[in-house]
């Protein structure tokens, strides 16, 4: 039966006091919002209201480290390239793809670490100097638990090699060894050096091993039975090391850093051909005779165990709980489910742990600034939820600059995210308006094919124009090709625009056919008709006739209309227009144009006629 999970740790906020008031909390994306409602549990409401203070409890506090994003980028690489050759991966080439892919990661701990170290060294305050520290432990740590996985689960050491593989680990960790091996091969006399004893090291082949380790076992038994070292403390004491003697080891506890260290120096002297499926009772044991009763394991120390028991889920569970941030758990998983040793292992709540982990490391790198563009990445790896949890997060970004907004715009261009491209357009044509930027917030609603809001920057352009009698932003009119037939009023402003071409390249036929056209189809907003009539007013005034008889007869129709003030042809802008002294003057004008170009067309057509 599965082991279920306990009862989770309780964490004090600093400065807030639930006691003296009460409080209320709401989930953000990637953080939690508490603060203090004006209700005090022991006074009555009548008293006067304090002002509430709120706090941001952030989830994924790694993600604002400067040092940290060294990390979560170049990791970003290492995955994305992992999940685009996962289909290359066949055969003998795939175990040491894949183990090549390990130490890439563990290299990149490893810059972080030693950069997070130097950071340390030169702090200049105590407390800066601690938290780098901490840091330094926790990425030691998990490349610690991540070494030891890729020697278990992704390489798959046999026995024999086994051994070989966590001497290594054990030297690389455990730092005093490397540096005391420097020390003591570079002086004068390496044998008289005095830590010289204190290494116990291996850099023999496998068959190498076994004979000198059985020769040496014979030796020193028949040493120890025979009393050779008798008169010499330090050298039974050393042959008894060689026998894997657990009290011999156990006295030099002291240069021993920890019982692993103690494990696979024990199995050195002892089981040097020890079996992966044996390994968990010598950790087990040697767990339990290093600490002596004294302690009790650490997180650290749980993990590693579970690694030794060949548990997977139990290291992510563990790595989960003690870790500061998803990072370790999400990529480490997703390596391991590569090396298809997670497939088994389904959640409960639809999705499986690679994925979920994912799901996780994702949304708190979409709470920063810039480290969402890695969030992106990860969702797409997600085939069963990332799809809609990209979304859902996508429309959370603030978009501050109009560069990002691009960004933001593209990645969902690049997914055919259809409504959130609509949603991001719309908010920038509508940011555009508030700056009086209408050539932008016209082409943010075309792009988000948004007819009400083309029509209102529609409107907008035309009373502009009316105020200034000229347009601006005339390139984004003039090149509206077929994006004008988004709205009526988009149409009327194209149309509207060639008319004033058509007339600036003295065609005045054209012009006039279609300002006639504007009028008739009912595409021009009637209150926009003044303006049209106006405009046809020079085109009356030409020495050649240029609207027919026929089309004059239209444009006073319209005007009639416009002026009658009829009850079905109400218009809102009849009695300003008949009260108006500059408006009856216009109209008057326009009458008397209109009935001279009637007489003038009347006349040529009927010399045409007669022609």
């Amino acid at each position: 039966m599965e082991e279920l999970d306990g009862e989770p740790t309780v964490t004090l906020i600093p400065g807030v006091n639930s006691k003296k008031k009460q409080m209320c909390f709401d989930w953000g994306p990637g953080e939690m919002l508490v603060c203090e409602t004006s209700f005090n549990k022991k006074e009555k409401s009548e008293t006067a209201p304090n002002c509430p203070f709120i706090y941001i409890i952030w989830k994924d506090v790694d993600v604002y480290s400067h040092i940290l994003r060294k990390l979560f980028n170049e990791s970003h690489g290492i995955f994305v390239g992992l999940q685009r050759i996962e289909e290359e991966l066949t055969g003998k080439s795939r175990k040491a793809q894949l183990v090549r892919v390990s130490k890439n990661y563990r290299s990149v701990i490893r810059a972080c670490m030693e950069e997070m170290h130097q950071f340390a060294i030169a702090a200049k305050d105590p407390a800066s100097g601690r938290q780098f520290s901490s840091q330094v432990s926790i990425l030691s740590a998990m490349e610690l638990i991540w070494n030891l996985c890729e020697i278990l689960f992704i390489e798959v050491a046999p026995a024999g090699p086994l051994l070989l593989h966590l001497l290594d680990w054990v030297r690389l960790h455990v730092c005093e060894v490397d540096s005391l091996s420097a020390d003591v091969l570079g002086s004068e006399n390496p044998s008289k050096h005095e830590s010289f004893w204190n290494l116990p090291g291996n850099t023999q082949t496998l068959t190498e091993l076994e004979l000198k380790w059985q020769h040496w076992r014979e030796e020193c038994e028949r040493h120890l039975q025979d009393g050779t070292f008798a008169s010499s403390p330090r050298l039974e004491s050393l042959c008894k090391i060689m026998l894997g003697d657990e009290a011999a080891l156990l006295e030099q506890k002291e240069l021993l850093s920890n019982w692993y260290h103690f494990l696979v120096t024990r199995l050195l002297y002892s089981h040097p051909t020890v079996k992966p499926i044996d390994l968990h009772f010598y950790a087990q044991s040697s767990l339990d005779m290093f600490l002596g009763g004294e302690s009790s394991p650490e997180p650290l120390d749980n993990i590693l165990m579970a690694a030794f028991e060949f548990d997977i889920h139990q290291v992510i569970k563990e790595c989960s709980i003690a870790l500061s941030n998803w990072w370790f758990v999400a990529h480490l998983t997703d390596l391991l489910d590569h090396c298809r040793l997670l497939q088994a292992h389904n959640l409960y709540f639809g999705s499986n742990m690679r994925e979920f982990l994912l799901l996780e490391y994702a949304s708190g790198l979409f709470a920063h600034h810039s480290l969402w563009q890695l969030g992106v990445d990860y969702f797409d790896y997600c085939p069963e939820l990332g799809r809609v949890s990209l979304e859902l997060h996508i429309e959370r970004i603030p978009l501050n600059t109009e560069r990002k907004a691009l960004k933001v715009l593209r990645i969902c261009e690049q997914r055919q995210m259809t409504e959130q491209v609509r949603s991001i357009c719309k908010i920038l044509a509508m940011k555009a308006v508030r700056n009086n930027r209408l050539g932008s917030a016209l082409s943010w609603s075309i792009r988000a094919k948004d007819a009400a809001f083309a029509t209102l920057v529609s409107d907008r352009f035309l009373r502009d124009y009316c105020e200034r009698g000229c347009f601006s932003d005339l390139d984004l009119i003039d090149n509206l090709g077929p994006a004008m037939m988004l709205s009526d009023r988009l149409t009327f402003l194209g149309k509207y625009r060639e008319f004033h071409r058509l007339y600036g390249e003295k065609r005045f036929g054209d012009a006039a056919s279609l300002l006639l056209s504007l009028m008739t189809s009912q595409i021009a907003p009637r209150s926009f008709w003044m303006t049209l009539l106006t405009d046809a007013l020079p085109l009356l005034e030409q020495k050649q006739v240029i609207f027919s008889a026929e089309q004059t007869y239209e444009l006073m129709r319209c005007l009639e209309d416009l002026t009658s003030g009829k009850p079905e042809r109400a218009d809102p802008d009849a009695q300003r227009l008949q009260d108006d002294d500059i408006e009856t003057t216009k109209v008057e004008m326009l009458r008397l144009a209109l009935a001279r170009n009637l007489a003038r067309a009347i006349i040529r057509e009927g010399s045409l006629e007669g022609s």
